[in-house]
């Protein structure tokens, strides 16, 4: 897949992310979480399951893939948000 094809996977696998977590993140920060998590679950793929999910643009394995991994990604990103904003007394 080409760069812009990277970009809006990872625009439209993070704002589902978004949707699925109940986070409010905004258009940057859900392309990031993404492109990242769309990477991670490829990786993740590849390793626990020996395939190539991220292969087309078009393929569900790829949607399925990419927003699997932007979902655990925002929830990283939450639970270490949320652990370091709260104070310790």
């Amino acid at each position: 897949m080409g760069i812009i094809a990277w970009i809006v996977l990872g625009l439209i696998a993070g704002l589902i992310a978004e949707r699925l977590t109940g986070e409010q993140t905004g258009w940057v920060m859900a392309g990031v979480v993404g492109i990242f998590g769309a990477l991670l679950g490829g990786w993740l793929a590849k390793v626990v399951f020996h395939v190539h999910s991220l292969n087309t643009f078009f393929n569900v394995s790829t949607w399925i893939t990419a927003i699997v991994g932007a979902v655990v990604l925002l929830l990283i990103v939450r639970a270490l948000t949320s652990s370091r904003g709260r104070s310790r007394v």
